[in-house]
Order: structure tokens, then sequence, then C-alpha cells
């Protein structure tokens, strides 16, 4: 079950893609909570060229390190908002396995809110999304 917390951050989420949603250019939102205790939010940015885009999520993270320097994630969600032509509403959805990289290389211990096949939306760890995470050298 969420904590009224973590519902927070997905309408916090929710807020920041909904009135920026663009087709095919800004569809997924994000939201994450510092350790600290601030809320930082971000919008995916795609490009004609897929591989110059950049997630909504590593946005979020970027932010939270321009603005007050790295403290950490105690928690992340990203939404995406459906195409004119899909049913549904903006809903939860996984980091892309790049996003789980990033997550894990700012906060290992971070938590991460997923979808749970149609469900609510469940709460896990960064290394249960990515376990057996590669580490430079011996770590």
């Amino acid at each position: 079950m969420l904590s009224e917390k973590d519902q927070e951050l997905i309408d916090a989420a929710i807020d920041a893609i909904r009135p920026r949603y663009r087709n095919k250019w800004q569809e997924v939102g994000a939201a994450m909570r510092t350790r600290d205790g601030r809320i930082v939010t971000g919008v995916n940015i795609d490009a004609y060229i897929g591989r110059i885009a950049v997630c909504a999520e590593a946005i979020a993270i970027g932010r939270a390190i321009t603005e007050t320097g790295d403290r950490g994630i105690e928690t992340i969600v990203a939404v995406r908002h459906p195409k004119p032509d899909e049913p549904g509403d903006i809903a939860v959805v996984s980091p892309c396995g790049i996003c789980r990289e990033l997550i894990h290389d700012y906060d290992a211990k971070a938590r991460v809110i997923v979808p749970d096949n149609g469900r609510e939306p469940k709460v896990v760890t960064i290394g249960e999304l990515l376990p057996n995470k590669y580490r430079r050298g011996n770590g």
C-alpha cells in the first residue's frame, strides 16, 4: 500500500507532465523526493535522433543536483501520458534499463514506485529492479 508521501510523489509527476504533454515529444513525467525531503520533477526530452533523448528521471536527478547539490534519492516515480488515440489515464511506469542504472548510481538504496499488474502501484528498491548491478573495479 502506498503512503501519503508516495501518492504525493505520483501526483507531482502527473502535475509535471499533464500541462507539458506533447505527443511524441514530452510523454513522461517524473518526480523524486531527495533524502533531505525536497520534491524535484522533470519531463522527458525527446529528439529526432533517438540516442540523444533524455528520460524524465534523468532530468529530475539532474535538476536536484544542479539546484542544491546531490542529496540522494529517497523515492522516485515516472508516469506516462497516453497518446491521443490510447485509452486510459496518466499512469505509473517502470524506469527503463538506463534509468535503473542511473538511479542506482546516484542512490543504491532508492525506493522506486512501479506498476503492479493493474493493481495499485507498489514500492520496490532499485536493487530489486536491478539485481547484480555492474560495478567498476572490485566493487
